[in-house]
């Protein structure tokens, strides 16, 4: 089973008039959204490790958008509803657990440490680290999710440090 995505008119005019700013590697992504692909099948044809999120920000800033869900028999069913995205955090419980606030915490810092080195992006390990709840943790999410892929090691592990943070985020 795969999502299909399709450029909307706004991902259209941005190839056309490059008028969005988007990176390199988005504006690559968005050239290759043709609306037949699955989300598989589009990795076959860019090196981008964080493929998902990619498409997760292109969805939300309105470049492409969800036209279809294929099955493992490749039936394509349009979409009914709107997707979760890919970014989305979990819903906190009314009391959060402490233990996944510190879990959080520690795995930001860490990932930051090991993919971009120990002195690197002071900063936001400090703001990491003086985080008071998961709402001040969730955003520094952007910053730290940029940091970490803008490493080799980093990009070629996005996706699954990606899952692994936004359990317990």
């Amino acid at each position: 089973m795969g999502v299909v995505f399709t450029k909307t008119e706004k991902g259209r005019t941005e190839i056309t008039e490059r008028t969005g700013g988007l990176h390199p590697r988005m504006r690559r992504i968005l050239i290759i959204v043709d609306g037949k692909r699955t989300v598989d099948e589009l990795r076959e044809f860019v090196a981008a490790d964080d493929l998902t999120h990619t498409l997760g920000e292109l969805e939300e800033a309105g470049y492409i958008e969800a036209v279809g869900i294929r099955k493992g028999d490749g039936v394509q069913a349009p979409v009914e509803g709107e997707l979760p995205s890919i970014t989305a955090f979990r819903d906190l419980p009314a009391a959060p657990n402490p233990a996944d606030l510190e879990k959080a915490r520690h795995f930001m810092i860490n990932t930051l440490r090991t993919f971009c080195g120990q002195y690197t992006h002071m900063t936001l390990m400090s703001a990491i680290n003086l985080a008071a709840d998961h709402g001040e943790l969730r955003a520094l999410f952007p910053d730290w999710y940029r940091h970490v892929v803008e490493s080799w090691q980093g990009r070629r592990r996005a996706e699954e440090l990606r899952t692994q943070l936004l359990e317990v985020i």
